[in-house]
């Protein structure tokens, strides 16, 4: 509501004054009132209203202290029951692609879309073609489908593809974006034959005759099948800027005001910019480039910034050291209890990494010297195993402050988190996977293993900074979700994935806050509601932390403020 002049001078009659001698010194732009609000910062919790100005938070505190700071241009907004909470910070994501979904056919199991088999998929498949009527010339993408779900319990072949069309190329991409299928004209486009052999870390998957491709791709196999894909690889600009609105809109409407580009190539960095340059971004992104490939003279010069330009900047380098749990390419020290079908010596299999151990060293010790921020995706346990062989040759403690960052961290094991604390590294949980794929990891990895993944509790107990995250597109970006899986670890059946590993709903926000402020070397202007700090706030339905609060996945996000403005309303 609107502080209204006839209020101010009710205001000012009352109180016996002018309004000249009432207007305030400073002027809010926004003032909150209410009594659920959840600052997460010890010197202001219990505060009843906070005040905005300019961008930035002014006052936290009192009803009187923030209304001394409304004047006639001041919106005041009366919170009632609803709750307020610091903006969400995205520990980890991929927020091109997010917007890139729009183009592709959705295959996700439920909840997330329709498909249940491959006969579904199949169809959906078709609709696609239909809706959008077309050609041959014209690649078709599909994102998601789940061989964990799909009811013949395999990945589609390009058999199966096939029986959609043989005239267009199809390509369909894994939920966890580390695995591929594409139809036989898909393949003859990308040059991938009998002769093609396998990439270093990846894997083109044979049929019987142990020579022709069947369709599946993993990991690095993937690449040059899904370079193809205009709107995030090539130099056009048409239409990315409506890709770019896209991927805002499904952040802000889940709460998130800081976003990352987990991966990014030179190409997706200047489009990026181009784009904000013509129209600022509303919420912060930091975008992280693929290093794996990088040279040591590029590394060594390498350009990341601490400061926005247009909402955007270079937080540092990403690298891929494994592939996914789901996916069954977690590079693991130990077999899986149950590898992926067809694999030579199964009893033995513990999958691979993307790159040497000493490729990985080489590229991080540089970077290390250099005080670069990195980023590192690892989920099986051999892979974090490199993580921490890498930092530990390169002399790097806690004492360093490097964070870099243990990017999914799914088979941390015991022990490893005492290494976390010992060398600084900051684990970033991907524990939406409780949820999605629990069921399977207890297959793939045993109770032993799969109910210690993202191990909230024991890294809390620790004093290890941490963050959680949700890996958009691989599930969507919503907050309210991810917060209740840290917090009851239920799988889809119904299992609880490891009880002693819950955390409270107070220590999964701060990881989703304060947390990812810290990881992202912020925590002096975000992650919390503090004087000073930017203004990202997030209004929600009800309070989360109330004893009889209403599970976390069905509170709602009602609206969602970046650097003081309002970017999303329901």
């Amino acid at each position: 509501m609107k502080y209204t002049s006839l209020l101010a001078a009710l205001v000012l009659t009352l109180a016996g004054c002018s309004k000249d001698a009432m207007e305030p010194a400073v002027v809010a732009d926004t003032v909150f009132i209410g009594n659920n609000i959840i600052t997460m910062d010890e010197a202001t919790e219990g505060a009843e209203a906070v005040a905005l100005k300019d961008g930035k938070i002014l006052v936290v505190g009192s009803r009187q202290a923030a209304t001394a700071h409304i004047g006639e241009s001041t919106e005041v907004i009366q919170l009632g029951d609803k709750a307020l909470v610091p903006g969400f910070i995205d520990a980890h994501g991929h927020f091109s692609f997010v917007g890139a979904m729009a183009d592709m056919v959705n295959l996700n199991p439920p909840p997330v879309g329709p498909v249940t088999n491959i006969a579904s998929l199949q169809q959906a498949i078709r609709d696609f073609i239909t809706e959008r009527d077309l050609e041959e010339d014209q690649w078709i993408y599909g994102f998601g489908y789940d061989d964990s779900l799909l009811a013949e319990g395999r990945h589609p072949t390009r058999h199966d593809l096939d029986e959609v069309s043989t005239d267009i190329p199809i390509v369909i991409t894994h939920v966890s974006g580390h695995l591929a299928s594409a139809n036989t004209k898909a393949l003859d486009r990308a040059g991938i034959t009998v002769e093609t052999q396998n990439p270093p870390g990846g894997v083109i998957r044979r049929e019987a005759d142990g020579k022709t491709p069947n369709g599946v791709l993993e990991e690095s196999a993937t690449y040059k099948i899904r370079s193809s894909l205009a709107s995030i690889s090539s130099d056009e600009l048409d239409g990315f800027s409506e890709l770019v609105d896209r991927a805002v809109y499904e952040h802000v409407k889940n709460g998130l005001t800081t976003v990352q580009e987990g991966g990014a190539n030179p190409t997706l960095v200047r489009k990026l910019r181009a784009v904000a340059a013509q129209k600022p971004l509303p919420v912060d992104l930091v975008a992280f480039p693929i290093g794996n490939g990088l040279e040591s003279e590029v590394l060594e010069n390498f350009d990341y910034q601490t400061q926005y330009k247009d909402g955007i900047r270079v937080g540092g380098v990403k690298f891929m050291l494994d592939g996914s749990p789901q996916g069954r390419t977690a590079y693991m020290r130990e077999p899986y209890d149950e590898p992926p079908q067809g694999v030579p010596h199964p009893k033995h299999y513990v999958a691979y990494p993307n790159i040497p151990l000493e490729a990985y060293e080489q590229r991080a010790q540089i970077l290390l010297e250099n005080k670069v921020p990195f980023i590192t995706h690892a989920n099986g346990d051999a892979a974090i195993d490199m993580v921490i062989t890498a930092h530990d040759d390169a002399g790097i403690t806690a004492d360093d402050d490097r964070r870099s960052v243990v990017i999914h961290a799914q088979l941390t094991r015991p022990d490893h988190l005492a290494e976390y604390k010992r060398l600084g590294l900051v684990p970033s949980y991907f524990v939406a996977h409780t949820f999605f794929w629990g069921d399977w990891h207890r297959i793939s990895f045993g109770d032993e293993r799969a109910l210690h993944i993202s191990p909230l509790k024991s890294s809390q107990d620790l004093g290890i900074h941490y963050t959680v995250h949700n890996d958009s597109p691989v599930v969507p970006p919503n907050m309210m979700r991810l917060w209740w899986t840290g917090v009851e670890r239920q799988t889809r059946s119904g299992f609880v994935l490891g009880a002693d590993q819950r955390a409270s709903p107070r220590e999964v926000l701060y990881a989703m806050t304060q947390g990812g402020a810290y990881q992202y070397f912020e925590e002096d202007i975000k992650g919390s509601l503090t004087p000073g700090k930017q203004a990202d706030l997030v209004i929600l339905s009800e309070d989360p932390l109330a004893e009889n609060a209403t599970d976390l996945k069905d509170i709602a996000v009602l609206q969602t403020w970046a650097r003081g403005k309002k970017v999303f309303e329901q």
